[in-house]
């Protein structure tokens, strides 16, 4: 990196204090690289709004929905090993799905969001999402659809990948569990040693206790853990939608994967074809209906949803999007409500990732996660 491109990630740095010292959020853990080379890997701020637990390299946060990153890549996984195939209906893997619209759904439609029902925080009141059997039993009789799929996109906080999980433990050739399944065919083989479906006990001394700030438009009580967002902090809790804990480094060994066509330090988790194909919009000019409804609720405008098969994409028109407007169309990654983001930029052969503590409001965290893509990407080019 020349000394140009130096001084614009140190200004990109500035950027995240100057936010943290407004309030905006707590802090940050931040890993730029290009072409494999870390080139900027800092950790800033604190764990807390009271500011007595700085951040470490070494934290564990909850990601959240970038969990749905591991869940697609082993869904894909899955399809490459002919357990079941993109157009496959889920009701054939699952019968227990079954009754129209909703059997006629593929995975296709679940990885890009067009299953046909609509964007669901919870299946029913005060129910516990971190129990994985009562979760997938509450899909099968809470969720019918009310369009047939492929009409229009309605991102997925739940049902979809509750259903590829499931079907990822029912095609599984050794039985195992959803926790085990993570951990054995993608952390354990990527080096992702501090990374694990539910808080791991060993985790749990590093872990950022997730500050919701009343950001969230539901309570999420835990078994065991007190508060209402305590399904965060289960050490039991699978839940392949928001359930995974990771750290900055590990979340950046899990982007060179992809940026390097699914295969690191040896090991092959994808083919370079498969992640070529995910990559692609398929929802062409569709709208996002759960963001659509988010930026006209905070005076902006609508725009398409451009989503890959379980990867979210830059895109090619300029609309407000956390992964910036300066980064390459083919930009594509994956983000976690109010805190989390990571992308590859193949044509800038760059990866970033950014964890962060005390979650934001969402519109907020749109706008700022915009910036800091945009400052990062000045630095490739």
């Amino acid at each position: 990196m020349t000394n140009v491109w130096q001084d614009q990630l140190a200004h990109f740095k500035a950027m995240i204090e100057q936010d943290i010292a407004k309030g905006l959020y707590h802090g940050a853990c931040v890993r730029v690289g290009r072409s494999g080379t870390l080139v900027f890997a800092e950790t800033i701020g604190h764990a807390d709004a009271a500011g007595k637990t700085p951040l470490k390299r070494e934290s564990v946060f909850s990601i959240f929905s970038m969990t749905k990153a591991f869940t697609n890549v082993l869904t894909l996984r899955a399809i490459e090993q002919g357990r079941f195939a993109l157009t496959t209906r889920v009701a054939e893997v699952i019968p227990e799905f079954s009754g129209p619209p909703r059997e006629r759904a593929t995975f296709f439609h679940l990885l890009t969001h067009t299953s046909g029902w609509p964007g669901m925080w919870e299946l029913k009141p005060n129910g516990y999402q971190g129990d994985f059997d009562e979760l997938i039993a509450d899909v099968f009789e809470r969720v019918h659809g009310s369009l047939e799929p492929g009409q229009r996109c309605d991102y997925q906080p739940l049902i979809n990948h509750v259903l590829m999980g499931e079907a990822l433990r029912r095609t599984d050739p050794k039985g195992r569990s959803l926790r085990d399944i993570y951990r054995e065919d993608l952390f354990e083989p990527l080096a992702m040693h501090d990374t694990a479906l539910g808080v791991r006990k060993d985790l749990q001394p590093r872990h950022v206790v997730p500050d919701m700030r009343d950001v969230l438009p539901l309570p999420l009580p835990g078994r065991t853990k007190p508060g209402p967002y305590g399904m965060f902090e289960e050490e039991d809790a699978e839940m392949p939608h928001v359930g995974c804990v990771s750290t900055g480094d590990n979340i950046w060994r899990f982007a060179e994967m992809l940026r390097r066509g699914g295969e690191l330090d040896g090991t092959r988790i994808l083919s370079s074809r498969t992640i070529k194909l995910a990559r692609r919009n398929w929802t062409g000019e569709m709208e996002n209906e759960l963001y659509r409804g988010l930026a006209l609720s905070m005076g902006g405008n609508s725009y398409p949803a451009y989503i890959g098969l379980g990867f979210s994409l830059k895109g090619e028109k300029a609309v407000a999007s956390q992964y910036g407007t300066l980064t390459s169309v083919g930009t594509f990654g994956n983000n976690g409500a109010g805190s989390t983001l990571f992308w590859v930029d193949p044509e800038a052969d760059a990866t970033f990732v950014c964890l962060t503590a005390g979650v934001m409001h969402e519109w907020e965290n749109i706008k700022r996660f915009q910036r800091y893509s945009d400052a990062v990407a000045a630095a490739m080019a």
